[in-house]
């Protein structure tokens, strides 16, 4: 399992919290893309969190309902690394740190968003775990397990998709979508625009018929 590193020095609290608040990012990332690159950005620099804790799923908890299917693991799992890489650099610049996690690959599967950030919560004592939801999610909230103790224990800090609400607190990202990449990248079209370069590195012919195959896998 990933190792964390210790905490940098806690901000202050956001308003009627009172613990160090630590973002949850979790997602297919099938594959990551600026905009998920953005995201991590903004809230290292408002420092609106202690740390962010990237978290790619180990099986889609939807998968064989909405016709998922996500590229290997490792592959993910190195991509988000490299996007983390590109991020943060590597440098100890006094910004909340980012830690990419293979939590799920050690959890039964599929791992609910509940289920992944209880487990999270015993390693966090003291600490606030909040899941990042996009705007555009918010409307399939009440479809996720347990949706009502995930909001109660787990409040969702949401970021803004073009197009949809959002909260005044919240800014808006850029539409970018990993179903769209993946279609450029089996069509031989430039998608470099559109993903970090750590990633975009690591998505050469060869990985991307291995990873998407002719077929759209998400």
């Amino acid at each position: 399992m990933d190792p964390v590193r210790q905490p940098a020095p806690p901000s202050a609290p956001e308003p009627g919290e009172d613990r160090p608040v630590i973002a949850f990012y979790g997602g297919s990332f099938n594959p990551p893309h600026v905009a998920h690159a953005m995201v991590i950005a903004w809230l290292r620099w408002t420092r609106r969190v202690e740390r962010v804790l990237v978290v790619p799923v180990y099986r889609h908890a939807f998968e064989g309902v909405h016709d998922k299917r996500l590229a290997p693991f490792a592959d993910r799992l190195d991509w988000c690394r490299a996007m983390v890489d590109d991020v943060v650099g590597g440098a100890d610049d006094g910004r909340p740190p980012v830690d990419v996690l293979d939590v799920e690959a050690h959890l039964p599967v599929p791992s609910y968003t509940i289920d992944t950030l209880r487990h999270l919560a015993a390693r966090f004592p003291g600490r606030q775990l909040r899941p990042v939801v996009g705007a555009d999610v918010l409307p399939q909230l009440p479809r996720w397990r347990d949706q009502a103790a995930l909001q109660a224990d787990f409040p969702p800090l949401i970021v803004g998709r073009a197009g949809y609400p959002l909260p005044d607190d919240a800014v808006v990202f850029p539409q970018v979508s990993s179903s769209d990449i993946r279609a450029r990248l089996r069509q031989g079209q430039d998608a470099r625009h559109l993903l970090p370069g750590g990633v975009a590195d690591r998505l050469d012919p060869d990985t991307v018929a291995r990873c998407f195959g002719p077929q759209d896998p998400g």
